[in-house]
């Protein structure tokens, strides 16, 4: 590490990084661009530099000593900023209290009490999507293919090369990324960068030396078979071996029940019929006798996990931090009856090669459904274990008994993970939280259980579902809890930031390993930092290249073509709704950020760096457009949280 991002073992920064050093700022034609984006589009009033109460002729510097806010070194701090709300980024019905509060205030403007104000906070619900393209602008898969289309002259798409070459809009930039790697690109005409790649007589071109002649999906595994797609859709999958597991779960189901009811049961014939038919879980008297050599072991102790993370958690971004050293990557949340109907969510299931532990996340509420999912995907995927979600706190999924609603139903819980370890051959793990109400706590009455039952690993988000992120995560339970689970792992979850926060967490207590969420979304690099045990500070222009390995990243797997870079262009966005939120060590006044600290205003050691520091949603579109181009005319995009809309 250089002098300027040096930190001293006790977090104080040294007086070398204390200084703004010029030579942090990013080479000369992206500090150009960014100056130029900043005067034609006053992108500076939306973000922190000059957004400052235009009534006050300077800006007042000084430390921020404010509770809950971070501690920003005076030279950075901007004082007396009062932000305003951005109207565009906020949804309609809020738009039209605004609309109507405006009007209040200004009929009651010479009355004594002062304006009423609305105070953005809370979630926007519905948000709108990019518009796809219409059958008739865009050109036939066939022609891209390079093979005759089944439709004739029914076809609905374009087949006029020629017409659509000269209709298409100008490239977003000069190189192809997956014609510069692969040596061919896919996407061929349809391409965004397709002038690298396409002729002067409308030829794909192929460079031979470097192309392999595979798809670019052979990056990718689990792809959802078209023939078993078809079966799921017709309810012709042979799901035998799952319907003989919940059989005799049933079976011995009702045997507890009548036993449990104090009603007479003739012993002999119970344990005969017991040891006849082989009830039960996966143990000494199992339904299914598994060989024990076949079954996979994981030793997940002392790993590092990344969370699976719903919309966020994509595969380009799981790509990204395993490259900074995520040893454990899981799939987003999966609804076991969507995969079950061949829906299209099975694209959530997709596995990188370099994904080496590779787990897949499946939400359910009922047994047959979680057994019939986990038989599925054992016989049509990739993985190394699934994971079941009892802590999802989504009102929808809570009130279908699924997600954190499985913590208040343990006997369902305890029958889904039978069912699911007989038709499995991987590790099956559960991911809980604290409890569903907040300072009612059970999960440590549920560890006993899911351990009898043969579950491989635990993993306990430090809140409860009706907490969320309202307070610290409470480690002292999950300490707690990792005391009762003796015989399998348990790892935490919840408020990682720094390497100093993992070392104190694993350090205090029994948990075997952490889960990194929200701490890998503000700062993907903190696997680096935890394993090389240090405070990066990393510079705006290192950055702007993380989020470019992103966009190529996007590129391979949602594609290069119009629809491809818009749909890396909105999850680049709701990426950036949480990176902004990194407070660089350099501009710290001491470290390390904790992960309930908000920042105060303020701006950053050159142009960019205070772009990225921006929590305003305006901001986020500069700098997807300096790296994937101009949105859209009609481009929406309608931020996760509402305070989000303030600049």
């Amino acid at each position: 590490m250089d002098a300027t991002s040096s930190v001293t073992k006790d977090g104080e920064v040294s007086e070398d990084a204390k200084t703004p050093v010029a030579e942090n700022k990013p080479e000369t034609s992206l500090s150009d661009e960014i100056s130029k984006q900043n005067k034609d589009t006053e992108v500076t009033e939306s973000s922190h530099t000059n957004a400052v109460d235009t009534n006050n002729s300077s800006t007042k510097i000084g430390v921020s000593d404010r509770k809950g806010e971070a501690k920003i070194k005076a030279q950075y701090l901007l004082l007396d900023y009062k932000p305003k709300i951005d109207t565009e980024f906020v949804a309609k019905e809020t738009q039209n209290a605004l609309k109507h509060l405006n009007e209040e205030n200004s009929e009651n403007s010479s009355l004594e009490p002062p304006p009423k104000k609305l105070r953005l906070k809370g979630r926007n619900k519905k948000r709108p999507f990019e518009k796809k393209l219409q059958a008739c602008e865009k050109l036939c898969g066939s022609i891209i293919q390079e093979k005759e289309c089944a439709y004739g002259p029914k076809c609905i798409f374009l087949h006029d090369v020629k017409a659509f070459w000269e209709s298409k809009p100008e490239d977003i930039g000069p190189e192809c990324h997956l014609f510069t790697k692969f040596g061919r690109c896919p996407y061929s005409f349809s391409c965004r960068f397709a002038r690298h790649h396409i002729s002067e007589s409308l030829e794909n071109m192929v460079n031979k030396d470097i192309y392999e002649g595979v798809p670019l999906s052979r990056n990718s595994v689990n792809h959802l078979d078209k023939d078993v797609q078809r079966l799921l859709w017709k309810r012709k999958y042979d799901f035998s071996k799952s319907q003989k597991v919940l059989e005799d779960l049933n079976k011995k189901s009702s045997t507890n029940n009548v036993l449990e009811d104090g009603q007479k049961a003739d012993m002999k014939k119970l344990d005969a019929d017991s040891s006849s038919q082989n009830i039960g879980f996966v143990s000494d008297e199992d339904l299914i006798k598994l060989r024990p050599a076949e079954k996979k072991k994981i030793d997940f102790s002392n790993k590092l996990f990344l969370a699976p993370l719903t919309t966020v958690g994509n595969l380009p971004f799981r790509r990204l931090c395993k490259s900074y050293g995520a040893d454990i990557t899981c799939s987003e949340m999966a609804v076991a009856t969507s995969l079950l109907q061949g829906k299209t969510e099975w694209a959530l299931l997709k596995r990188h090669e370099s994904e080496d532990i590779f787990g897949i996340q499946l939400c359910g509420a009922h047994v047959d459904s979680m057994t019939r999912c986990a038989q599925l995907i054992q016989e049509n995927c990739k993985f190394d274990f699934v994971d079941i979600n009892c802590g999802c706190p989504i009102e929808l999924i809570y009130q279908k008994g699924e997600g954190c609603a499985l913590m208040g139903r343990p006997s369902r819980l305890e029958q889904i993970v039978k069912g699911m370890k007989s038709v499995l051959e991987v590790p099956l793990t559960v991911k809980m939280r604290t409890g569903i109400q907040d300072g009612k706590n059970i999960a440590h009455t549920l560890i006993p259980k899911l351990t009898k039952v043969g579950v491989d690993l635990i993993t306990i988000h430090g809140r409860s579902r009706e907490q969320r992120y309202t307070k610290l995560a409470d480690w002292d339970y999950i300490n707690q809890c990792s005391q009762i689970s003796e015989t399998v792992p348990l790892f935490g979850n919840g408020d990682v930031l720094s390497f100093e926060d993992a070392n104190s967490f694993l350090s205090n207590t029994y948990a075997k390993g952490i889960m990194i969420a929200r701490g890998a979304l503000i700062k993907p690099w903190i696997f680096t930092e935890i394993k090389e045990e240090r405070h990066w500070d990393i510079s705006s222009s290192e950055r702007l290249d993380l989020l470019r390995q992103f966009v190529r990243n996007g590129f391979e797997h949602w594609g290069s073509d119009h629809q491809g870079v818009e749909t890396t262009r909105r999850f680049l966005l709701e990426m950036l709704s949480f990176s902004h939120r990194y407070i660089p060590v350099g501009v710290l006044e001491r470290v390390p950020q904790k992960i309930n600290e908000r920042p105060p205003y303020y701006v950053g050691r050159d142009d960019l760096e205070t772009l990225m520091s921006s929590s305003n949603c305006r901001d986020w579109i500069k700098i997807s457009e300096m790296l994937l181009g101009p949105v859209t005319e009609n481009f929406q995009f309608l931020p996760k949280h509402k305070a989000n809309a303030y600049k």
